[in-house]
Formats: structure tokens, sequence, C-alpha cells
């Protein structure tokens, strides 16, 4: 009783979670009871029978996920995903075992649209045995000299294009297996007009492996993938319950309640005694939750007004509209408190702050505020209850290889502070149910949305802004390169930008540490295609040179507001940087140019984008000795722009400058010497 006059507010939290616990409970069993039954009874749809949780029909809302309802009009069981449709093959419990197919790919190699759909294994996991299968639809290049054992051609029933050719890979595309064809899929995926991943079997993929033909193709994808029962859902059933969710939430939910129903029955308490009892629970409960509240608004400005009297600036992040492109508000003091205690007892993981899975997931709304999908991640955007506002990134699987690179990014990250690097605010153990990455929210997109993304019309960006960015990236990648990285995956969707339309590059998943004493690291290639470094590509071997070529990549989109690699372009003209070196050389910056920049009305503005333009050429030279250093990058743009301390470009002679053949698909590793380093390629 003392307690409570001395501290009020613990002491009714005290009281609300014993009633929550003895009381309320007998108010909601009969609710629960129904639903335990109801979702404990399998049912059929088409061929199928035994059907239980994800699945889910019309009046069975509760036992199944939003996503999984099922559509049993056309004689099977088929289900929707995001317009993809899959159909039901097996579902047996006992083994916990269910496999589906792509509907569209019963019978069909060619369907007419083949939409690509991540299979959502948060519901359903993959089992071990199956794998992605990756199919290249129109490709302008012959590949068919290069067949490997997980690599085959095929046609479609329906005749092809003689022009067109379509090809497929039997394993994941970061398989290790597929390491000896990188080269060849990074070109698949830029030849070709589109692919598509689609589990497999991995039983059917070894009998196509062995046997590479038209009809083990289509088994393979006949016999569609399995997967795994739900992790809850198997703990559920193991304990009696039944699996189902909760509407309002989108959330697992476990309806196990014979124990409970057994207490009550104990207790020997009529139905009508239960319900008088549960309604008399819910209104104590709401009297004590609003003393509760009150008791806590007033210790809050209590609190608050002592934080403001230190004069602490605070600022935080709205979470309204944060759907599309949530934007910075600034907020009352008490929401620093929490922050400051959150920091000070907070654990940490490779020498930066960890989160649980719960936290972050609760910050995000259940991962429902999507801001966008990388190579190895879609990120998330998020308020943490200290009131930060976050991008969360949520690896794709958890591998060996999505560990290192886990690791890779803290690494690097922790220990660098530059006004235009991301700021990463923490991380999830790697013992996690997942992996993911905190780092600040930055308001206002990428770079390539603003040049040629879904920005770009409402509010381009104009040319003092973007010589900037080049300035603000050029000095980020120098600060890098001084601290021994290599960032290997520069691009305008990893450039994002805040407000005031500062840089803070971002992603460094692929980056690499070297000594400085070091001419290059021996490596597989890796980065995105048109702006991958041309002698990296050739020779496995990467250094600093190989980011200032894609900084070259870069800089030409900033000049022409186009986009790296384009297939609607002609075929000369896919690669901008092919483009833009031809233009350059040909005397023709105008036809590469951005007109709306004011290229011809300008002469101003004209002098410093030929200036850029010719920087940017010598930039993607294929021999790196040719290209400048980041440094001297530097230099260059801040004498463009006329400031301080800036370098006047040096007049450069293009005919001496001479881009050398592209690239082939396979590399002769025989060829790649240069005068800066004549070691072979055989490492």
């Amino acid at each position: 009783m003392i307690d409570l006059f001395l501290s009020p507010t613990k002491s009714m939290f005290h009281i609300i979670i014993i009633w929550m616990l003895f009381v309320i409970p007998s108010f909601v069993f009969s609710a629960d009871d129904k639903l335990h039954r109801l979702c404990s009874q399998p049912f059929s749809c088409g061929d199928q029978t035994g059907l239980l949780y994800p699945f889910w029909i019309a009046g069975r809302e509760d036992c199944g996920h939003p996503e999984f309802k099922v559509n049993c009009s056309g004689g099977f069981a088929e289900l929707s995903i995001s317009s993809v449709k899959y159909r039901i093959l097996e579902a047996n419990y006992d083994s916990r075992i269910i496999r589906l197919a792509r509907s569209d790919y019963i019978g069909d190699l060619c369907p007419t649209d083949t939409s690509d759909m991540p299979f959502n294994q948060s519901v359903l996991p993959l089992s071990p045995s199956s794998e992605l299968l990756t199919i290249y639809y129109h490709c302008s290049q012959d590949f068919s000299q290069y067949v490997p054992t997980y690599f085959g051609a095929f046609a479609c029933s329906g005749g092809d294009d003689d022009d067109k050719k379509n090809y497929y890979a039997t394993r994941n595309l970061s398989s290790p297996q597929l390491q000896a064809i990188s080269p060849v899929l990074t070109n698949l995926s830029v030849f070709c007009d589109k692919n598509v991943s689609i589990p497999a079997s991995g039983p059917a993929l070894n009998t196509l492996q062995l046997t590479s033909s038209t009809d083990n193709l289509k088994k393979a994808l006949e016999e569609g993938f399995e997967l795994g029962l739900n992790q809850d859902c198997s703990i559920c059933l193991t304990s009696g319950g039944a699996c189902g969710c909760n509407r309002s939430s989108s959330g697992f939910i476990c309806y196990n309640i014979e124990k409970a129903n057994n207490r009550s029955r104990n207790n020997g308490l009529s139905t009508g005694a239960t319900l008088g009892i549960g309604i008399a629970s819910v209104l104590v409960l709401l009297f004590l939750t609003a003393g509760c509240a009150l008791c806590l608004i007033r210790r809050r400005k209590i609190q608050a007004a002592q934080y403001t009297n230190k004069d602490l600036p605070i600022t935080s992040y709205s979470s309204k509209d944060a759907s599309s492109h949530p934007t910075p508000k600034t907020i009352s003091s008490h929401a620093l408190i929490p922050s400051i205690s959150n920091i000070t007892n907070a654990s940490t993981y490779f020498g930066v702050q960890v989160f649980s899975y719960e936290e972050l997931e609760e910050a995000t709304e259940n991962f429902s505020r999507e801001l966008g999908n990388g190579g190895f991640g879609t990120v998330y955007y998020g308020v943490l209850k200290d009131g930060r506002a976050v991008a969360v990134k949520r690896l794709y699987e958890k591998s060996i290889q999505r560990v290192e690179q886990f690791k890779n990014e803290i690494d690097i990250l922790k220990s660098l502070k530059h006004t235009n690097l991301v700021i990463l605010y923490g991380c999830t153990s790697r013992h996690s149910a997942e992996l993911l990455l905190v780092y600040e929210y930055i308001s206002n997109g990428t770079l390539a949305d603003h040049l040629h993304g879904d920005r770009a019309e409402a509010r381009p960006i104009c040319w003092p802004v973007r010589l900037n960015i080049a300035i603000e990236t050029a000095s980020a990648l120098s600060f890098l390169h001084k601290s021994g990285i290599i960032h290997r995956d520069v691009k305008t969707t990893n450039i994002l930008l805040d407000e005031n339309s500062t840089v803070k590059v971002a992603d460094f998943g692929l980056s690499r540490l070297f000594s400085t004493d070091q001419t290059h690291v021996s490596t597989m290639p890796q980065g995105t295609p048109g702006y991958v470094d041309p002698e990296y590509y050739q020779c496995y071997r990467l250094n600093e040179k190989s980011d200032v070529y894609s900084f070259g990549v870069v800089l030409t989109e900033l000049i022409s507001s186009k986009k790296a690699v384009d297939i609607t372009r002609k075929r000369h003209d896919v690669n901008l940087a092919t483009m833009a070196v031809s233009k350059i050389q040909n005397n023709a910056v105008h036809e590469l140019v951005d007109p709306s920049l004011g290229f011809d009305k300008d002469p101003n503005v004209k002098r410093m984008m030929i200036s850029v333009a010719e920087l940017a050429f010598r930039c993607l030279q294929h021999e790196r000795e040719n290209r400048p250093l980041m440094d001297e990058i530097v230099e260059i743009l801040k004498g463009i722009k006329g400031e301080k301390g800036g370098k006047l470009p040096d007049v450069v002679d293009i005919g001496l400058l001479r881009l050398s053949d592209p690239p082939p698909v396979s590399p002769d590793t025989d060829k790649c010497t240069s005068s800066s380093d004549t070691a072979a390629c055989s490492f």
C-alpha cells in the first residue's frame, strides 16, 4: 500500500498486469474456442484436400494469411500474389511439405506476362531442396557457344524471332557454381529484354543439368517447388493449437486454448459469471489505463521542462505520409529522453548499436513502408522509439555470402565519418531471424530518381546543383580511397540526396579494403551493368581506378539525364559510357547533353558542361593509366565551378585518348596487360 502512494504509475501497471493475466482471459476464451475449432479443421479446394494455414477461403479469414486466399473455381486450388498465380500441387501437413507451381508456366515456357515475383518466404520458406531457375528472354546477342552445366538455351513453342534467343540458368545467381560464368550472366541482364526468376525443385533441375532439353525444362517448372511449413505454425500444431492470422495486424496467431478452458472449468465459473467478470475487467482496465496515461503525461512534462532549460537542440521525423516520401519535422523535447536512455544502455555488435528484430519490425510497421530495392535487399522507412527516422535494409536471404556483406558494410561505415557518407546507426545481431542494417533516413530519394526516375519530370535538378552533386560525390570517393576503401558499386541509385540536395553516398556491401601499397586486389568482377570498369571485368583486377570509371558514368548521367543502360536506345547507344565517348570523340557533345540545362542558352553553362564531359571522357578510358585519380577529379570539378583552390582542367587532346574495343563476353585473360601493370591475369 505504501508503494502505491510512492510510485502510483508503477503500481497501476502491476494491477493491470494482474487483471490481464487472471481475469480477462476468462472473457475471451469463448471466442478463441470457436476459432480454434474452425481453424483446426482442414478444408478442400478443387483437387486438393486437407488444406490449412496459410491458405483460406471465404468464411475462414482468421485461419490464413491475407496473401494466401485460394480460388477453387477452376477445378484446382490456385492463389494469386501480386497478379502472379500459383497452383497448389501438394499440401502434406504431416510431413510439413507444401508444393506449388507458377500457373502460367505449367505447359508453357513463354507465357505472355513474365512477371518476376519474389515469393514471400516469411510466410512459407523455401525448402533446402528448392533453387531459383532464372530465364532470360529475347536476347540480342548469341550466347549459345557458351553452354556449361548450369546454363542452357531453349526456344518458345510458338516460334521466335531469328535474331532473338532465350536462355536459362539452373542455379541461384549468387551460387558458387555460377561464379565462373558471372560475366556471361551480367551480359545476359543487359542484352536480354527481360528475365524472370522462378523457384523450382532441385532434383528436377539436376535432371535438366544432366540432359538439357525443352521437355526437361518444362517438367522442372511443372513439378513446382517445395516449401516448408511456417515455423510459428509448426510449433503451434505441435502444441495442439490451430494456426491463424490476426486480421488487424496481419500477424501470426496460435489458437491454443484447451489448457485455459480446463482452468476456467476447474474454477467452477458459469458462462454468465465469466461474461460478467470479463465486462467488469474491461471497464476497470480502461479506468486504470486512463490514470496511467495522466501520470505519464505529467511526468513527461516535468522531464521535458528540465531538458528544455538546458537548450538542447531537438529534431526528429514524422511518420506522416511516410509511405511515399517522408519529410523531417521538429518535435517536442521529451522525445529525446528515451533516445539518451536507449543509447546509453544499448548493446553493441561489431562496434555499432544492436537493435532487436521486433524493435525494427515495429519501427517499420511490419516492413510495410518500402523505399526501394537493391541488389542485396529491400529498404524500408521507419521511426525508432526515440523519434529518429531511419532506413532499414532487409537482406534478401541469410547465407554465408550475405553475412559477409553484412559484416563488410558495418566494418567500413562504423569507423568512417564524412559529410557525404550515409550514417550507419546499427544493425541486428547476425544470429537474428533476419539481417537488418539501420541507417539515417535521407528524405529526398536517389540521384537516379531526380535524373531519369519518378521525380525527374516534376522538379528536374538545375545545372549548378548537379555540379555540386558531382563535387560532393567525388569528395566522398576521394575520402574512401585515402582510407584504403574501394566502393565497387558507384552508381546514381547509391547516391542519396537530402532535403538540401546534399550528397550521401550509400551501399557498401560490395566495397573492398586494400592496402595503399597494393596496385590492385584480385577478385571476381561484381557491380552493376553499365558501371563496371572494363579492365576489372576483363582481368579481375580491382583498384581505385575502377571507382573512377564508374564515377565517369555518373558524370555522364549528370550532363545527359540519361540512364547508364537503356535497351530502348539504338544498339550502339545502349551503354551510356560507349555513347558518351563516341559523341565526345566526334565533337558532338551537344547531342549528348540535356538541352533543358541551358547548354544552348547560357555560354557559362555550356563551358562548364563541356569541361565536365571532357573529364568524364578521361574517367571512361579503358586503360587505367589514362584515368585521373579521384583527388585530381575533385580539384578539376572545383576549378570548373570557379571555387578557390580548384584546378583548371587541362586541355584534353581527345584524339590521343581512344576507347578500345568493348570487352568480349568471355574475357581473354592472356591479353590483360598494360604499360602500368604488366602482370599476367593468372593469379
